[in-house]
């Protein structure tokens, strides 16, 4: 991952300086037969087992939810069927999720007591929109294959 950069930009509607920070992160390409694509690498933490994962998180900007494969419940200290029960709708179908709290850390980003859903059916992590994407100014450039997160 690249490094976060701060910077002061200029505000010209109040003559200040505002502080900005941003991240940039070339697109990855985890597998021989892959293509690459907006990996992020993300901490997750139960913030109540203090129990934390480092893992490579997918842009997914049609998920409403960010969403772990179930097996990362019992990792962080969760009781997968004690989460917040729900049916949702995804690419293949109907499907059951079991929400969490937790706290997502992304280079000097933290994201405070959000939901994830913890799906038995899904094989990779996914970042979604309203838990957490729209907590940030997202950019990506697909010709240079380069994600940028600015809040």
């Amino acid at each position: 991952m690249r490094r976060p950069h701060t910077y002061f930009c200029p505000d010209k509607k109040y003559g200040a300086y505002l502080l900005i920070m941003k991240i940039s992160v070339p697109f990855k390409k985890l597998g021989p037969d892959d293509i690459q694509r907006p990996w992020l690498p993300v901490t997750i933490i139960n913030p109540h087992a203090g129990k934390k994962i480092k893992i490579l998180g997918l842009i997914d900007t049609g998920a409403d939810e960010c969403a772990l494969p179930s097996y990362y419940a019992s990792i962080l200290g969760h009781s997968l069927k004690s989460g917040f029960k729900k049916v949702i709708n995804t690419g293949n179908g109907r499907t059951i999720a079991y929400s969490h709290t937790v706290k997502i850390i992304v280079g000097n980003f933290v994201i405070q007591k959000t939901l994830i859903d913890f799906m038995p059916k899904l094989s990779v992590p996914l970042l979604g929109m309203k838990s957490f994407l729209a907590n940030f100014v997202l950019t990506i450039d697909y010709r240079r294959q380069i994600l940028t997160l600015r809040k």
